[in-house]
């Protein structure tokens, strides 16, 4: 089954996801903390991370550097689901290694189609 590791700190945005995904015949794991994220994710080793930018302790982005620039890890894909939309913050987003950037309000419908596609794909 595989894994799917969603970071945020609004819990009904993990409830929804989590519901959508599980529906789905996902796994789901969530975090509302930052913190030990990049642990947990060593320990899980999901097949993809949904992770959100402005997190209160330490940001998405830089989980998402952390992530990529670790060897064991950096090949699992990391969706941004952030409030931030602006162009610029989208560049930025993608620079740091984000492979797919989505913006808050989104479709939950939507989103399973993307994190579907992007497992089949590996």
């Amino acid at each position: 089954m595989p894994k799917v590791m969603v970071i945020d700190d609004e819990p009904f945005i993990l409830m929804m996801i989590e519901d959508k995904l599980s529906r789905a015949g996902l796994e789901v794991i969530t975090l509302r903390e930052s913190t030990d994220a990049v642990k947990k994710i060593r320990e899980v080793k999901p097949d993809l991370i949904i992770l959100d930018w402005m997190m209160p302790e330490i940001s998405g982005l830089e989980i998402c550097k952390n992530i990529k620039s670790d060897p064991e890890l950096a090949d699992i894909p990391v969706f941004m689901l952030t409030a931030k939309g602006q162009e610029d913050d989208e560049k930025l987003g993608l620079s740091c290694g984000v492979d797919r950037y989505i913006t808050k309000p989104f479709s939950p419908r939507v989103l399973l189609e993307v994190v579907l596609e992007s497992i089949g794909d590996r």
